[in-house]
């Protein structure tokens, strides 16, 4: 059998692909090695599916620090608004919630993979399901796809959207790569991003705050020169092995960069209560002091950060539980809201990337032609999603990234096999 477009992969990106083609007039094939298509969009935003951001463009770009700026050209042509009229039109109503997340109303996101599925069905896209391609011949007029079950499927144009290697059981196992390279692409170097970070501060290893949740801290990554490289106010958590949580997650790709120079640690900055300068902390707790000489310290600051926090620091300044607040040294008190306002852990690793959200690292975007996903290396091969050196923060970012580049790779595709054809 012969097509004119053969996206691999049945991801976001590769769902859109497989439409947008269908769409511009290819005769369209699908190829999935699960037994499911949309695995990972399945999964997205807790089951509910983050499908974009309504953010303004400028705002969404920079919400993928990973290469976004890549996107522009692309966005001309399909952004994150045209996204959201996409899924309208195909009757899918969506709702926004905090920081411009888009979500389906029903709050399920099968709703959105299903509606897709139903619509590649409408254009009459082949799809092969539990499918597994083994290797890729590129040819002057056509490219050869060889599967595993040893039959070959001649195509004129091919779009690759296998994805990274984050989320594995997806189906996300970095088998595009190999085809990305026997075409003669470079792939820059993989690592986790969106990824939680192992610590072996002595803190960690004593789970001595294993559990504590933090809401709406900032926290920072600094440099070698005690600058900090990017601060996000968000929650975080601490567990058994170091840090997680929203904040963590978002810092997480700049520690994995800063480790990836070489460094054996990181170090983390902490401002348990961001938005009260350390001069108001402190004036109201020597006024706690001078209030309620004869109570006992811990009862009289509690409530100002979490008890477990506070505990933690009354230990490490040998402050006992009966300790009487006219007991307490005004050095005590500096050292604990310096800690409050200023606390630092060091970093040394990342869960590896196979427990990571996203894939940092990929096919090079210096070798595709930014407004079509086209290889600039290969004629008629097409890249979108994860496989590319792109990657965003949680927050429908990387979906709206994998949509936008799917959508462009597709249309192209089409309009490349049928120029050849």
């Amino acid at each position: 059998m012969k097509y004119d477009v053969t996206v691999i992969g049945g991801g976001p990106s590769g769902l859109m692909a497989a439409l947008s083609a269908a769409e511009h007039g290819a005769k369209t094939l699908l190829i999935e090695k699960g037994k499911k298509l949309g695995k990972k969009l399945a999964i997205s935003g807790g089951g509910r599916c983050n499908v974009t951001n309504r953010l303004p463009q400028e705002e969404v770009i920079r919400h993928i620090p990973g290469n976004g700026k890549f996107l522009y050209s692309a966005f001309s042509i399909f952004n994150n608004y045209d996204i959201i009229d996409f899924f309208e039109n195909l009757g899918v109503a969506l709702k926004e919630e905090d920081h411009g997340r888009m979500f389906p109303a029903s709050n399920k996101a099968m709703d959105v993979v299903n509606t897709l599925i139903n619509e590649l069905k409408r254009l009459n896209v082949t799809i092969q399901m539990s499918t597994k391609v083994h290797s890729i011949s590129y040819g002057d007029t056509q490219h050869t796809i060889q599967l595993d079950n040893h039959t070959n499927i001649q195509t004129t144009a091919i779009v690759i959207a296998s994805g990274g290697k984050a989320v594995p059981h997806t189906g996300s196992t970095g088998d595009g790569y190999e085809w990305a390279k026997a075409a003669g692409h470079t792939i820059t170097k993989l690592y986790p991003t969106e990824v939680a970070l192992t610590s072996k501060e002595s803190f960690i290893k004593e789970k001595r705050l294993q559990g504590l949740s933090l809401r709406d801290v900032n926290l920072s990554v600094w440099n070698k020169r005690g600058k900090a490289i990017i601060t996000h106010k968000m929650d975080m958590i601490f567990t058994h092995f170091g840090v997680s949580g929203p904040a963590v997650l978002r810092c997480s790709q700049f520690v994995v960069k800063e480790l990836m120079r070489g460094r054996d640690s990181v170090t983390m900055h902490l401002d348990v209560i961001p938005d009260k300068p350390e001069q108001e902390i402190l004036q109201w707790m020597k006024n706690q002091i001078k209030t309620h000489p004869k109570k006992a310290f811990k009862n009289s600051v509690k409530g100002i950060v979490p008890e477990r926090f506070m505990e933690y620091l009354l230990v490490k300044y040998d402050v006992t539980d009966e300790q009487k607040c006219a007991n307490i040294s005004n050095e005590i008190i500096n050292d604990l809201v310096y800690d409050i306002k200023h606390f630092t852990f060091e970093v040394n690793g990342s869960l590896p990337i196979e427990k990571a959200f996203v894939t940092g690292g990929g096919v090079s975007i210096k070798e595709i032609i930014p407004n079509q996903m086209q290889s600039k290396v290969m004629d008629r091969l097409f890249f979108c999603g994860e496989i590319l050196d792109i990657h965003g923060y949680t927050g429908g970012y990387n979906i709206t990234s994998a949509l936008v580049t799917g959508r462009l790779a597709g249309m192209n595709a089409a309009k490349a096999s049928i120029t050849s054809n």
